[in-house]
């Protein structure tokens, strides 16, 4: 459940005239990169590989990768992060941060234009603010805007808020994407055809919807920051990776954003692979944890839960579903950043240590060496998302370590809209499932005890003291302190293991080599995706009259 934002900062340019197009298929293979051009220029496709279909595109209502990935071409927000996650402006023309934090002062840019040729204006950003404070909208992003006191309009393109207390997401928070008042004011949220077929003001514009397909998004000539260079982005879904494997190496994808670390191994090293394919490698912005539905007979007891911890191991789980391609962990954090507390000691595996633990939970072996409580036998189901191979390995090894102590894993796996609705609706004893680690450490969202029953904290996670240092960190501006409590709040997660967390992969994204002005940076290769473009030579899609 992670997601990537597409983002860009390059020069407007103009259109003149209006023509029809039609797509051209320039054949396979790229042609060797152009010498004589070293200017960017426009034109060309890129097609890429996506393992889930999109369920809503109204990103204030979704939380899975695929929605949110599509949607962020067609919003912009106040402020973003830029190549080095350093917070910059973006639909906002400037930003003040007064009073110590308790006041924030912003001025929209002039001639942001909605794709029906309508201004975005403060109107549009006072409507985002009330939808998302609104108990009626259905949305997990909500908490950051209920810690706003007051929303006071200025006059058409600056407004102030004010906050009772220092509120260290603040800026933050209005990263948010704005919506368009003048045509979602008095819709039903959950039937708007929005949903399917957004309005942009973002750097593309939906042209085709296949639903579980395809999508089609053209470039916008009237984005505030200028045209993208690439004239169009087009999302296939491939729901297994194998086949999208396929699919690139056939050269019908340009880009696929992760490689399972058996693509990356034994594939992608090949000569013919790279001199078509540029490989981009880094730890990913994201972990892997097995997740325990708290209601579960199975997971209800913490000494079960610890007991796992102990009966993992995570080292193998690496190297067998990953080829070594990752990290462990012991948090919702990335190793290697100031949040991260690497203080704890992982439990260490221990087979016998688990044994005993799930003996205190009352769970002992029959006669047969399965362990049973009450008559009633441990054997649980796991669920996956289908397409997910490193996850799918995960499972397998997982089931193996645990039938060597009496305990049958059964994996389901699941097509992502199926799976996210078991998973919202509690009918699932443990998932196998992967969160993104956002730049800002506040993990209120997912952890704090207000989400139980949400989209979110849908293992039903509560503690009081983790609630108070969530509170806390996120009231205080000062990174020391946000770390102390931070470190705090990994440790009573640790302890009582609502997740048991196993790795952060590697992420590998492979890239066509005709595509130019790829910069990698602390924040990806996404950052300036605009700027990305194709010499006329090499130009494999081409708009002709």
């Amino acid at each position: 459940m992670f997601f990537i934002i597409f983002r860009s900062r390059h020069l407007a340019c103009a259109f003149v005239g209006v023509v029809l197009w039609t797509l051209t298929w320039l054949g396979f293979c790229a042609a060797p990169a152009s010498a004589a051009e070293s200017d960017p220029v426009y034109g060309d496709d890129l097609v890429y590989g996506m393992i889930g279909a999109p369920g809503n595109l109204l990103t204030f209502m979704s939380s899975d990768t695929a929605s949110r990935e599509v949607a962020s071409q067609f919003y912009v927000s106040l402020l973003r992060y830029d190549k080095n996650i350093e917070i910059e402006p973006w639909a906002a023309e400037s930003y003040e941060v007064l009073d110590g934090g308790l006041r924030l002062r912003f001025t929209l840019r002039k001639g942001i234009l909605w794709q029906d040729g309508t201004e975005l204006t403060v109107d549009d950003v006072e409507f985002t603010y009330k939808l998302m404070i609104d108990p009626k909208t259905p949305t997990a992003y909500g908490g950051d805007f209920k810690a706003v006191q007051s929303f006071t309009k200025l006059d058409r393109y600056s407004f102030e808020v004010r906050y009772a207390k220092p509120f260290a997401r603040s800026l933050v928070t209005w990263m948010t994407d704005i919506m368009p008042k003048h045509l979602l004011e008095g819709q039903d949220l959950r039937g708007t055809p929005l949903a399917f077929k957004p309005v942009s003001c973002g750097p593309f514009i939906l042209e085709e919807n296949r639903p579980g397909s395809m999508l089609t998004l053209a470039a916008n000539p009237n984005y505030f920051e200028g045209r993208p260079r690439l004239n169009k982005l087009i999302y296939r879904v491939i729901p297994d990776a194998g086949t999208m494997f396929m699919e690139l190496k056939a050269g019908k994808l340009d880009l696929m954003p992760a490689l399972t670390p058996q693509q990356y191994v034994f594939q992608a090293q090949k000569p013919a692979f790279a001199k078509e394919y540029a490989l981009y490698s880094s730890l990913a912005s994201s972990y892997v944890y097995l997740g325990y539905n708290s209601k579960s007979p199975f997971f209800a007891d913490e000494h079960v839960r610890v007991a796992f911890a102990y009966a993992l191991n995570k080292a193998d789980i690496i190297k067998g579903a990953l080829l070594g391609q990752g990290e462990p962990t012991i948090g919702p954090y990335k190793p290697g950043t100031w949040t991260y507390n690497d203080n704890i000691v992982d439990y260490p595996h221990d087979p016998k240590k688990a044994l005993e633990l799930l003996a205190e939970a009352g769970w002992k072996p029959n006669a047969e060496g399965k362990l049973e409580k009450d008559g009633r036998p441990f054997s649980f189901t796991v669920l996956v998302n289908q397409g997910n191979e490193a996850r799918i390995k995960t499972a397998v090894i997982i089931q193996y370590e645990l039938a060597k102590l009496g305990i049958e894993m059964k994996i389901r796996t699941l097509e992502w809209a199926a799976f996210l609705s078991i998973v919202q609706n509690r009918r699932f004893d443990a998932v196998i499932l992967g969160w993104t680690i956002p730049a800002d450490p506040d993990g209120y969202d997912v952890w704090h005890s207000s989400g139980v029953g949400g989209m979110l904290n849908f293992v039903d996670f509560a503690d009081s003291e983790a609630d108070d240092l969530l509170e806390r960190a996120r009231s205080t501006f000062d990174q020391d302190e946000r770390k102390k409590l931070y470190a705090r709040f990994q440790e009573i997660l640790h302890r009582r293991q609502p997740y048991c967390f196993l790795y952060v992969p590697e992420q590998i994204t492979a890239v066509q080599r005709r595509f130019r002005g790829i910069e990698p940076a602390p924040a990806g290769i996404f950052y300036n995706f605009n700027d990305w473009w194709v010499p006329r030579a090499d130009q494999r899609y081409r708009m002709t009259p």
